[in-house]
């Protein structure tokens, strides 16, 4: 019974390879795959490109020569190819088409796009007759010099914490990244109504409301934020404590060991080998951290552009399509900024240090 179940089996198996290589592959090969052989090598055989075993030739007068480390840079671009273009037509073209309507006054009608050459006067209404988006744009910036930093300190006491031998490693990165995962907008938003991204007791400190009355209104407005949403700023802390942790465990133990033998302190150990040694680390964490705090659904500026998004253009360009392009390429800029402002910062003060 078995033996003739397998030769049923077996017999059923061959003649489905034997269909599959007729019907199917030998069809895929000799109308697909061998024509578009012989179109790659007429493409890299004629006289606009010729590929040898050592060199690339172009045009039949520039040589270029073929090396490993070339080879293997053509085979990864190989690899990413398809996303490239699917980045060129999906990212950047609309990212310098909103950088072209930036100049015009946008009217839709129907499915027709109007557009009006304003050159910079929608750049001048921003900054002088819109009468919110200055004041907007400073409190975003002023909020990002106080939030940045304390994220950062956050997250890089907490990598150190939880670098330690403790038990229960994977459930603290767990609890600490989980906000990540669940902070999207809506939650956001119900539980700041709910009043979950402050703490309760912070209210009861009065340094507080001492350092708010001394600062002056510039600054008050921004601190008063920073700690009515402390654990709404902490909630971003996640990814930059797995970037924080990752980097820690790659520091050799024995720089410690070595450093300890010397008579090197813990707080001198922090500052003269853990801080050098994630310093690229910080700053890929501050941009990723101005980045995503800049980008999130419930930022007041990202707010106020897209209510300004579907209005009617007006004689004074303060809605429109063209106008909140030109609304989001400032905003931009002022981000770039204060990247830099940041990265500059650390730079100077690691030359400093040598």
């Amino acid at each position: 019974m078995k033996n003739s179940l397998k030769k049923v089996f077996k017999k059923t198996f061959q003649s489905i390879l034997q269909f599959s290589n007729k019907y199917i592959w030998l069809p895929l090969e000799k109308y697909i795959f061998i024509p578009i052989r012989k179109v790659i090598y007429k493409m890299f055989h004629s006289k606009f490109i010729h590929v040898s075993y050592t060199h690339v030739v172009l045009f039949d007068k520039f040589k270029i020569k073929r090396t490993n480390k070339r080879q293997q840079a053509i085979t990864g671009f190989g690899f990413i190819f398809l996303w490239i273009i699917g980045y060129l037509i999906f990212s950047l073209y609309p990212v310098f088409n909103s950088l072209y309507l930036s100049f015009f006054k946008v009217r839709l009608a129907g499915s027709d796009i109007n557009t009006e050459f304003e050159l910079f006067n929608n750049y001048r209404a921003a900054f002088l007759s819109d009468p919110y988006f200055v004041e907007i744009l400073i409190n975003y910036a002023l909020s990002m010099l106080l939030n940045v930093p304390v994220t950062i300190v956050f997250a890089l006491i907490i990598a150190l914490l939880i670098n330690q031998d403790i038990r229960g490693k994977g459930f603290w990165r767990t609890i600490f990244f989980l906000p990540v995962i669940i902070a999207s907008g809506p939650v956001i938003s119900e539980l700041m109504n709910q009043g979950a991204t402050t703490l309760p007791s912070i209210e009861n400190y009065q340094f507080i409301d001492l350092i708010i009355e001394n600062v002056g209104s510039f600054l008050a407005n921004p601190i008063q934020a920073l700690f009515d949403e402390i654990l709404f700023i902490l909630w971003f802390a996640g990814i930059q404590i797995l970037i924080f942790l990752a980097g820690l465990q790659k520091i050799d133990k024995s720089i410690y060991e070595a450093s300890m033998i010397d008579g090197a302190s813990p707080w001198e150990s922090f500052w003269k080998i853990t801080l050098p040694s994630i310093k690229p680390l910080i700053t890929i964490s501050i941009i990723y951290t101005v980045v995503s705090m800049s980008v999130f659904s419930l930022n007041d500026v990202i707010v106020y552009i897209r209510g300004k998004m579907l209005g009617e253009s007006t004689p004074a360009l303060t809605t429109g399509y063209g106008y909140t392009a030109t609304l989001s390429w400032i905003y931009f800029i002022v981000m770039a900024l204060i990247i830099l402002v940041f990265v500059g910062a650390i730079n100077i003060r690691g030359k400093r240090a040598k």
